[in-house]
């Protein structure tokens, strides 16, 4: 084994918690300087990881030993500090959704294919057993031909338990670009790219209270739509619908299911990498649950990222910048759907990432 991956981290929020829980102990990777507008918390987190820096953005992205940018701030700045990564020649790794206008996300492909670099996006959790081993039922032929699919997050909204949610309600926010990611790019795995979009989309109210942390009843404006609906077309002809909201309680709607010709399966939250995989057969009486067949097993936030050190440029990232601009592009013409009240065709194609074999964390993780 080589000597590790050296990684920058720009952005130390509630999110890369997680993301250090993973790296900070991988033999393949090694946290060299962190970044954070608030100097104090970067220097905080530097000082629990061995061998960190805590750094400005600018120095960390001059810093010519870091090869891969971590970007972990909050959707507005994913591409600046991903533009800037890319102009210092280094591999970007950004937190869902890779920007926030389709204009930006294309720029920053577009730029890291002139530069040579590779861009990897979360979310990582469709490598998970969950989402992987319903790929692996669907390919294997277990419901037969695909026909159609649904899609349902429903939440009261983040303002609940995040005491800065003020992002999740401004440009960029909304509950499709904040977790339509994770249904998007599990719909892309599981049933391949999408070649148009119908949407409609609500806001009902006009702000929202803080309800935890220093600014508990604070309110915060509304800016954005809190509750989208759509159908999505695929290339292959499965048509998914899709609803993402903020503006439920609770539902018993599965996260995902695929109704195929022979029969249907429940694919687990996409917000979670594993959970059980059902299958219910035409001609049956009940679900039977799947056994994990494929997948990072007990993987966390951060395996896109050492998947995509792993590849070095031997095969695009499974997480990779083409999925996550395509997911992008779903996202704001469904949106723009939304407001034209049309069928609108996309421009991106994606390619179905490569599928994960069934990997033990022991494997992985070393």
């Amino acid at each position: 084994m080589g000597d590790p991956h050296r990684v920058g981290v720009v952005g130390l929020g509630v999110i890369s918690r997680a993301y250090l829980d993973t790296l900070a102990n991988h033999p393949a990777v090694s946290i060299a300087a962190l970044a954070d507008l608030d100097a104090s918390r970067s220097a905080a987190v530097a000082a629990t990881i061995p061998g960190a820096e805590a750094l400005s953005v600018e120095h960390l992205l001059a810093r010519p030993d870091v090869r891969t940018v971590l970007n972990l701030t909050i959707p507005a700045a994913h591409a600046d500090i991903s533009l800037g990564a890319i102009e210092a020649g280094k591999n970007v790794y950004v937190e869902k959704p890779l920007a926030v206008t389709f204009p930006d996300g294309r720029s920053i492909i577009e730029r890291a294919a002139s530069a040579g670099v590779r861009v990897g996006c979360a979310p990582d959790t469709v490598l998970g057993t969950g989402t992987q081993t319903a790929r692996a039922a669907i390919d294997g032929g277990l419901i037969g031909r695909p026909l159609s699919a649904s899609a349902v997050m429903v939440t009261a909204g983040h303002e609940r338990w995040h005491p800065n949610p003020d992002f999740y309600y401004a440009p960029g926010g909304g509950p499709l670009l904040d977790m339509g990611p994770y249904y998007i790019s599990a719909l892309i795995h599981l049933l391949g790219p999408v070649r148009a979009v119908v949407g409609a989309a609500s806001r009902l109210r006009a702000e929202r209270v803080i309800g935890s942390g220093p600014r508990t009843g604070q309110r915060v404006p509304v800016e954005v739509d809190t509750h989208v609906s759509g159908v999505l077309e695929h290339a292959n002809g499965v048509l998914s619908t899709i609803t993402t909201s903020f503006d439920g309680v609770a539902t018993t709607a599965a996260p995902i299911e695929v109704h195929g010709e022979t029969g249907t399966l429940a694919v687990p939250d996409p917000n979670y990498f594993d959970g059980e995989v059902r299958l219910f057969a035409l001609g049956g009486t009940e679900w039977r649950v799947l056994e994990p067949r494929a997948g990072y097993a007990q993987a966390a936030r951060g395996i896109g990222l050492i998947d995509l050190v792993r590849a070095d440029g031997q095969r695009p990232p499974r997480a990779g910048g083409d999925v996550a601009l395509h997911v992008l592009e779903t996202m704001t013409t469904l949106l723009r759907s939304a407001a034209e009240g049309r069928r609108i065709e996309l421009t991106t194609v994606a390619e179905r990432p490569a599928p994960v074999p069934l990997t033990a964390v022991e494997a992985w993780n070393a």
